[in-house]
Order: C-alpha cells, then structure tokens, then sequence
C-alpha cells in the first residue's frame, strides 16, 4: 500500500459503531484511499481486527457500491498489473452526502 496510514492516524478514527444510528448523508468520512476505479472511503477503525467500516465503490460500479467491512491487511496486500492502492493524502473529512460518487451511487439505487 502507498502512503499506508500511520497507527497514529488509525487510532484517531472513531471504532466500529460509532456511525450506526446516523443517517448514510451524516457520516463522516476520515480517510480515502483509492486504485484506478476503485475507492475505498473510511469512517469508521477497529484496531484490534484491523478492520475499517466505510463504503466501497469498486471498478466505478455505482449499482454495487456498499457499506461495509474492510480488513487493511487485505487492503495493503491487493497489487494490480504492480500497482497498489494509495492512500489520498489530501483527503479532508466530510459528510458521505458530500462525496459526489457516494451520493451518485445511493441515487442510482433510489436512496
């Protein structure tokens, strides 16, 4: 993984469950990484899984896109034609509703 995020950075993400009674529009999203067309979004941290809960949206399928779980040992192991996923390094947080391809793909489902 490029620009794999410091356990510094892991730790200040809010742990699983924080997020679960807001609606999808209000949550935050702390981190953003990314491959070609795919974008893993970040808002929520286990570190004792080493799991992230966030919203996926791979090969710019807008359909399929999910909320979810995502390991970071998966995450960093992933390597396409000698590629990795990188992390965007000027992500800033903001709200999901805000993030035009999550906000595309929840109207592309009726929601």
């Amino acid at each position: 993984m490029w620009n794999e995020p410091p356990e510094s950075d892991l730790r200040a993400l809010p742990p699983i469950g924080t997020n679960e009674n807001v609606p999808w529009q209000e949550v935050p999203i702390r981190m953003h990484f990314f491959l070609g067309g795919c974008d893993w979004y970040m808002a929520e941290y286990s570190p004792d899984d080493r799991l992230f809960y966030g919203y996926a949206i791979l090969n710019n399928d807008l359909v399929n896109a999910e909320w979810g779980y995502m390991s970071l040992d998966e995450l960093r192991d992933v390597r396409v034609r000698g590629f990795e996923i990188d992390r965007d390094l000027h992500w800033d947080t903001r709200k999901a509703s805000e993030i035009e391809k999550i906000a595309m793909a929840h109207r592309s489902r009726g929601g």
